[in-house]
């Protein structure tokens, strides 16, 4: 079976990739490690194999909200394709796996000699922005069974199963919401027959339905990402 890959990886050319992946070590990425932090240079770049990172706005006086995620289908430190080292955003691992991890130097001699590798990237951070906007739009309009719904088919999505394991204070963090809020929304999805929660252990049971329940914002995703990446 040929293993589990990145698809910004995958898409390069045979020349490319092996070049990259020649510069890259494979790392494990751990529940809960913070990977970068706003105003910081970025260290390491990382392609995620499996598991998946949080992307979180921090404002002060309140611990954050997730504006964005990123697995497999993605990287983290793409601002340093506008040739910007200073990490934007709070970054930590929401689900422990593997990486592809690449000094920033290496990657941006890298960038500097690979016009396909250019190409992907500059593609993605247009499917990046459009998620970091899709999500403040969400956070602002949208009530939290929705937002719940969408941020579980997100994790799905990048975790590759069906079960993970996640906590109502995790998961009222990543959503900017008290975690009355989330012990109400999940209530619903369980009794709906979508979902099954039970000591910090999640399981999709209804993906279709999870679907028609989440707010059109995780189709939006969706759509801006196969339209530019496939």
């Amino acid at each position: 079976m040929k293993p589990v890959e990145n698809h910004l990886i995958e898409l390069l050319p045979r020349k490319d990739r092996l070049r990259l992946l020649g510069l890259c070590e494979s790392v494990k990425l751990v529940l809960a490690d913070v990977l970068c932090e706003p105003g910081k240079p970025t260290r390491y770049v990382y392609f995620p194999t499996d598991g998946f990172i949080s992307l979180v706005a921090q404002i002060e006086g309140s611990p954050g909200v997730e504006v964005g995620m990123v697995g497999r289908e993605g990287m983290l430190g793409a601002q340093l394709a506008l040739g910007v080292v200073t990490a934007p955003l709070h970054a930590l691992v929401q689900g422990p796996g593997a990486a592809w991890r690449i000094s920033t130097r290496a990657f941006r001699s890298e960038l500097e000699g690979s016009p396909a590798l250019r190409r992907g990237l500059n593609r993605y951070l247009y499917v990046l922005m459009a998620q970091l906007a899709e999500s403040a739009a969400c956070l602002r309009f949208h009530q939290i069974g929705p937002r719940l719904a969408r941020w579980l088919l997100m994790s799905q999505d990048r975790s590759h199963s069906s079960s993970f394991e996640v906590t109502q204070e995790f998961l009222a963090y990543m959503l900017g919401v008290r975690r009355v809020g989330i012990t109400a929304a999940a209530g619903v999805l369980q009794r709906s027959g979508l979902i099954k929660y039970s000591r910090g252990e999640l399981t999709v049971l209804d993906r279709p339905g999870l679907e028609a329940a989440a707010c059109g914002c995780y189709a939006a995703d969706q759509k801006a990402y196969a339209d530019l990446l496939g």
